[in-house]
């Protein structure tokens, strides 16, 4: 299947997206989590709603599970956009010279199943950013569970409506892409 600029574009999306993903990622795990100065918690007024080292330590691991989402997407991304211009490249000089051969045909099933490793690693990559960012909410204004946030529930539920309703979205056009 030769390669076309759609593909092509498409997986420098997934590449752009996910590095812009990881640039947040790293941002965050920049901060220090544990700073006291970060905390917009006031102990007098909101007893009992500061986070414990528990969701500092998750924070730090759902980035690290994100990072590694995002980059395992990426690569897939970048494996797949190199295969189709191997494919490409060996399909437009092949007729050009007699030593010329093919470096490598893309099967489309396989082109497929890429293309859904990819999109389910920026997903879940996705997914992990959204949990880390619910922990950043925790850490700086306190604990959901705590009575009293409304400024931590107003943060957190757009959060949690906006970022699966847009994951959905992508999922469905992945979905409609790999059965055409």
């Amino acid at each position: 299947m030769p390669a076309t600029s759609i593909h092509i574009t498409a997986l420098d999306g997934i590449v752009n997206v996910n590095s812009l993903f990881t640039l947040a990622v790293f941002i965050g795990l920049a901060w220090n989590p544990t700073d006291p100065s970060n905390s917009l918690i006031d102990p007098v007024e909101q007893p009992g709603c500061s986070p414990g080292p528990k969701v500092a330590e998750d924070l730090v691991a759902y980035h690290v599970y994100s990072f590694s989402c995002f980059l395992f997407s990426s690569l897939v991304a970048l494996g797949l956009k190199q295969a189709l211009r191997l494919s490409r490249g060996a399909h437009q000089y092949s007729n050009r010279a007699l030593w010329a051969f093919d470096l490598a045909h893309v099967n489309q099933t396989a082109l497929r199943v890429g293309y859904v490793v990819s999109a389910v690693g920026s997903v879940c990559g996705s997914v992990f950013l959204m949990l880390a960012l619910v922990n950043v909410v925790q850490i700086k204004l306190g604990m959901l569970g705590c009575g009293g946030n409304g400024h931590g529930y107003g943060a957190v539920v757009p959060l949690l409506i906006l970022v699966p309703s847009g994951l959905f979205i992508y999922v469905c056009t992945v979905f409609y892409a790999f059965t055409r």
